[in-house]
């Protein structure tokens, strides 16, 4: 093994990274990275990745560079990649905004072929992006079994250092980019996620590629935001934008591709019941939400209708962010009543049906009983705002955020 590698792999797992918060993700990109000849760590715009990359950077000292794509400086110095890398072989490369110079990733894939037919291995490659699907495109094709990839979500539950209940109302309000999460007060925080989605309208998309006016898609955002963890009706945006379908359809694709919106599919293997087959679709950060919505307060979003299915979607993104690699998710809904939140299928076969009460003193519906005897559930858990875990028969599990990323976690352990 290369010098390269023995400093990656002899990384510690926890706390390498000296900053306020420490990510979860931090031990599984270590790993990767000593393993893998590149590694793509994707996330919307501001969640911490450079600041995880830097982080690295400077652990490592001289075994690292740091690249940002954005600064014409930078890209400068890649003018001629092929010699530059050249120039830094036994060094971890970090190209941060990879998506802005799509052609490097056939000259990383001539690059990483010629060490492997050397025997080495002392060339390895960290890349950031903020837009998932064209990135994993591009990867995927000159990369295929070369590269391994990783997501940075913004802050989780399990990442913030405060009191359960307080610091859960406070990422649930103002969300989990660093810097909303982290303001001064609700109104700093409130005016950072409008500034933050302006950028994104105004510089970010247009600078992807797509030509769609910024007033038109931060209508569609916020009626997506309105209609928070609800089943995608594509005929009513279209109407209310005064676009066709298959628009609707390049408008949801490109938020998706983003990492800003989540559309959870329906489970459908159950040829046997009449199932609901349009996708639930969710902001994934919850500030954003409520932002769009012009909701700054815990008290203004209490008030609001989209209360329930902001605390859904953020209790969503955090139970699929402690899932294993590999979980596939859905929701479950029959016409004849029987409904599940999340559905969770990991590799090993196992499946998790979750239901998700913004209430103290959560009850089970007859429906979900129907929906995991329909799924063969072989885990069952209600999440509630509460701290404490408890049994309500049948195998049926009430716990917090917390409790009910424990239990995934734990599970993958014993993988």
């Amino acid at each position: 093994m290369d010098s390269g590698l023995i400093i990656l792999a002899n990384l510690p797992c926890d706390g390498i990274f000296a900053r306020m918060f420490h990510r979860l993700v931090e031990a599984r990109l270590t790993a990767l990275l000593s393993r893998f000849p590149a590694v793509t760590l994707v996330g919307p715009r501001q969640a911490g990745k450079t600041t995880l990359a830097r982080d690295l950077v400077d652990h490592l000292g001289d075994t690292a560079v740091y690249l940002d794509l954005e600064r014409p400086s930078d890209l400068s110095r890649i003018a001629d990649p092929e010699r530059y890398f050249a120039a830094h072989a036994g060094q971890l490369v970090v190209l941060d905004e990879i998506q802005r110079a799509p052609g490097l990733f056939q000259v990383l894939r001539g690059v990483i072929d010629e060490r492997r037919r050397a025997g080495e291995r002392t060339k390895q490659f960290l890349l950031l992006g903020s837009a998932s699907i064209d990135l994993l495109r591009q990867s995927s094709e000159s990369l295929a079994g070369r590269i391994a990839y990783l997501e940075l979500t913004p802050l989780l539950v399990e990442e913030i250092d405060e009191p359960l209940r307080s610091g859960m109302d406070r990422l649930w309000v103002r969300g989990g980019f660093p810097d909303s999460f982290l303001a001064h007060d609700d109104e700093a925080s409130y005016d950072w996620r409008l500034s933050f989605i302006q950028t994104y309208l105004e510089r970010d998309i247009p600078a992807l590629g797509p030509r769609i006016p910024a007033e038109t898609l931060r209508r569609f955002w916020t009626m997506l935001a309105h209609g928070q963890g609800s089943m995608l009706n594509a005929a009513r945006l279209a109407a209310g934008l005064a676009v066709s379908g298959h628009t609707v359809a390049r408008y949801l694709d490109l938020l998706v591709d983003l990492l800003l919106v989540r559309r959870l599919s329906p489970w459908s293997t159950n040829a046997g019941k009449r199932l609901v087959r349009s996708p639930k679709i969710y902001v994934r950060d919850s500030g954003l939400v409520h932002a769009l919505l012009g909701l700054p307060t815990l008290d203004t979003v209490l008030g609001h209708p989209v209360a329930g299915g902001s605390w859904e979607g953020l209790v969503i993104e955090n139970l699929l962010a402690a899932a294993p690699p590999g979980t596939q998710a859905w929701f479950y809904r029959t016409t004849a009543g029987a409904e599940l939140d999340l559905l969770l299928e990991t590799q090993g076969g196992t499946r998790w049906a979750i239901e998700i009460k913004r209430s103290s003193a959560p009850t089970l519906s007859k429906g979900f009983r129907m929906a995991c005897d329909d799924v063969q559930a072989t885990h069952q858990l209600v999440i509630y705002p509460g701290q404490e875990t408890f049994s309500v028969g049948d195998g049926v599990q009430v716990t917090s955020v917390l409790g009910g990323m424990a239990a995934l976690r734990g599970h993958f352990d014993e993988l």
